[in-house]
């Protein structure tokens, strides 16, 4: 392998994996151009017999030859690999980070190395069906921008800001999205449960209610709220339901989860611990 050509995952995780099936299967790019680095041996096993890519247990090893190197770590153990990595990233190498709430002037700072981009995926990039929001340094070029489209682009759709701090909300909004989406269909499953359906009749239901809503919007897009109108009659159950929705303030209590996963990013941007929950 040439240097400069490899694309290079610090971390093999879910995300990192899902990047690799993605830019593999959809992007056109060689598995042999890959390499993954982390400290399981079996999990780098299991992804070498899978994906046919590279791995290795060194990071600064991974890196050598590197044209993008690729931060999929938790925030926790992302100041060791800094520091482990310093200077040691190829001087004409993009590093592009999904480490949630880690800001660029960190990365930079922590590698010595200008050139980064800092990107938020969300889980549905596992079945091409993600966004991703991402800026970018300003010593990235246009290639490695271009080069990060790519890259991202594999995992469904991509969304560049200019101002940074669009990546924390982004975070609580689309990155953390698919758990509050997840929560909402159980408990509508659980609902039906009770009601008397069985499990499977139940989950049935609502995840085709849950995608045909979705495509709905997208075939005739109108203001949420028109569509929401449209299926609530006056007197009807749907104004029975949305009723007692409001009353227990389903809407307050989606907006503060929010709110609290916006500020818990900022905090691991700044390296702090978590607290309790709801301490201030």
């Amino acid at each position: 392998m040439s240097e400069g050509k490899l694309i290079v995952f610090i971390g093999p995780g879910i995300m990192a994996e899902a990047m690799v099936k993605g830019i593999t299967t959809r992007a056109g790019i060689d598995p042999e151009a890959i390499r993954m680095s982390g400290p399981n041996p079996s999990r780098l096993e299991a992804l070498a017999g899978e994906y046919h890519v590279q791995t290795t247990s060194s990071n600064p090893e991974a890196v050598s030859g590197a044209r993008v190197v690729v931060l999929a770590l938790k925030p926790q153990t992302l100041p060791g690999v800094l520091q482990e990595l310093n200077g040691r990233i190829p001087p004409d190498a993009l590093v592009l980070s999904i480490v949630a709430g880690a800001r660029m002037e960190t990365i930079s700072t922590g590698l010595d190395h200008p050139a980064v981009v800092r990107a938020m995926p969300n889980t549905p990039a596992q079945v091409g069906a993600g966004i991703t929001v991402w800026t970018c340094s300003p010593s990235v070029v246009d290639a490695q921008r271009e080069e990060t489209r790519r890259i991202l682009g594999a995992l469904g759709q991509e969304i560049y800001v200019d101002d940074e701090d669009y990546l924390d909300m982004a975070t609580a909004l689309s990155g953390t999205g698919p758990a509050y989406t997840f929560l909402f269909m159980e408990a509508m499953v659980d609902a039906g449960v009770h009601l008397g359906f069985p499990r499977r009749i139940a989950e049935q239901l609502v995840v085709q209610t849950v995608k045909g809503s979705v495509a709905f919007y997208e075939h005739s897009p109108s203001h949420l709220a028109r569509l929401r109108n449209q299926v609530t009659s006056p007197g009807g159950t749907s104004a029975a339901a949305l009723y007692f929705l409001e009353k227990a303030g389903f809407r307050t209590a989606l907006s503060r989860a929010i709110w609290a996963a916006y500020e818990r990013s900022v905090q691991l941007g700044r390296g702090k611990k978590q607290g309790p929950v709801g301490e201030e």
